[in-house]
């Protein structure tokens, strides 16, 4: 039997977040599925796993977008079966807040702030910390909480947050995100 892909799944698939994902993976040695960005997602959960199977290497970064739209839209479809397909080890989640208020929402491990700050609040999408603890607003986020999914971490708009999550400084909010996830995964234990 093969082994499992490595997956992490990221809640937002704009322009901006392609960018910001896209430089990310490239950075932690990974690979983006670059056509799974979109506002809202095109691509069906069948489609993805195909793509991720089809991926150099893990860690694979996959975006899901349900563009503002309430319920589960296709983004959430997508990421549902993503994460629940027998072929996929999903390592963590990054939940990305929206202006999406009283909505959807979904419980979170921990925020990173835009400031690179690690906080027990919610952060809205600019990065800025919010009053609730373990949860944020969004939407693409509401299905997570159905997920087997082992950390979740939150953070603001990629690739935006007043410019401090910009590709071309680096990303280092989504970047800081998803290296946590593949260091308390055990991801770099398994490569050696």
């Amino acid at each position: 039997m093969a082994e499992k892909r490595k997956v992490i799944l990221i809640t937002d698939g704009d322009d901006y977040a392609r960018r910001a994902v896209e430089h990310v993976a490239a950075e932690v040695g990974g690979r983006c599925i670059s056509v799974s960005h979109g506002n809202p997602s095109v691509l069906s959960g069948p489609h993805l796993v195909k793509l991720i199977k089809k991926a150099a290497k893990d860690p694979v970064l996959v975006m899901f977008d349900d563009s503002g739209f309430l319920g589960e839209g296709a983004g959430e479809k997508a990421l549902k079966y993503v994460a629940e397909h027998d072929d996929i080890e999903v390592l963590g989640a990054i939940a990305v807040a929206s202006k999406t208020h009283m909505a959807e929402w979904s419980r979170v491990d921990f925020c990173i702030d835009r400031d690179g700050e690690l906080t027990p609040y919610g952060v809205d999408k600019h990065g800025v910390p919010e009053l609730e603890m373990g949860r944020i607003n969004g939407d693409t986020v509401y299905c997570l909480d159905t997920l087997d999914v082992p950390l979740i971490i939150g953070i603001g708009d990629i690739g935006k947050m007043a410019r401090r999550d910009h590709y071309k400084i680096g990303s280092p909010i989504t970047k800081k995100a998803v290296e946590i996830i593949l260091e308390r995964s055990g991801f770099y234990a398994k490569e050696e």
